[in-house]
């Protein structure tokens, strides 16, 4: 990915006239949001590089804003094509946005920090049915966000079937780079809320809780190669179902938080 980043990153951009600024700035938004993202959210047990109470709604506001800076510059283009990925795009945000908050506020009501640090220092044995039910939740919002089977296709070649890509298609060269840079950045986000349900004990060591918080990753990683090599892509009218499952999940993960 760092080679295509590199060649991208050398090449001149062309702009349609009927473009403006929103088009050149989504992208770049897009980045610096994830980027921010990333330097308040903990990985596993080793703490964040910023950290206050509150930052989970910072963290929240970010990934919305990143959204919107996507579909603004997709939107830009006066493109059908880019537009109905953008419809589509807000259509499952209405669906997976509700379910990352529910499944934030239970995180915040079992361990009673208001800080990402300090919700995912550590878990009580006894949060564990919870915690499973918000990972499983978290997973297929994972899988959503990251326009991951079952939910979408990165590699499709069909504009009619795609989500996220379509609404990058009239993007390239250094605007291409920042999208692939920020799907990366994103990925990693997304990834590090979901590890940092999996049980681990802080060792002390920020070096080990590193290697640990990386190997959950892998392991993600692997989970996300084996769902997408025995599943096939869902139909686009069955997604919502999905993403509505998510939620009850998270849903019942902060209702078992109070008992």
């Amino acid at each position: 990915m760092y080679y295509d980043l590199w060649k991208l990153l050398r090449k001149g951009a062309v702009y349609s006239r009927t473009t403006t600024w929103v088009f050149r700035a989504g992208p770049r938004l897009n980045f610096v949001c994830l980027l921010v993202a990333l330097l308040i959210l903990p990985l596993g047990r080793v703490p964040a590089a910023v950290s206050f109470a509150g930052d989970l709604v910072l963290l929240a506001y970010l990934l919305g804003l990143a959204r919107f800076a996507t579909v603004a510059a997709a939107l830009d283009t006066g493109s059908s094509f880019e537009g109905m990925g953008a419809s589509r795009e807000v259509q499952f945000a209405l669906f997976t946005e509700p379910a990352l908050l529910i499944g934030m506020a239970a995180l915040a009501h079992a361990s009673g920090d208001l800080s990402l640090t300090g919700i995912y220092a550590d878990w009580p044995a006894a949060l564990m049915p919870a915690m499973a039910l918000l990972g499983s939740g978290f997973f297929i919002l994972f899988l959503a966000e990251n326009c991951r089977i079952p939910v979408d296709d990165p590699a499709t070649h069909l504009e009619l079937t795609m989500i996220h890509e379509v609404m990058v298609l009239d993007h390239g060269n250094v605007d291409y780079a920042f999208i692939l840079w920020g799907s990366a950045l994103k990925l990693w986000v997304v990834g590090a809320l979901l590890v940092g349900l999996f049980p681990a004990a802080a060792t002390g060591c920020p070096l080990l809780d590193l290697a640990v918080g990386f190997l959950w990753l892998v392991v993600l990683a692997i989970l996300t190669g084996l769902v997408e090599s025995v599943m096939a892509r869902v139909r686009l009218l069955r997604v919502p179902q999905l993403l509505v499952g998510a939620g009850v999940l998270s849903t019942l993960g902060l209702l078992l938080t109070f008992w």
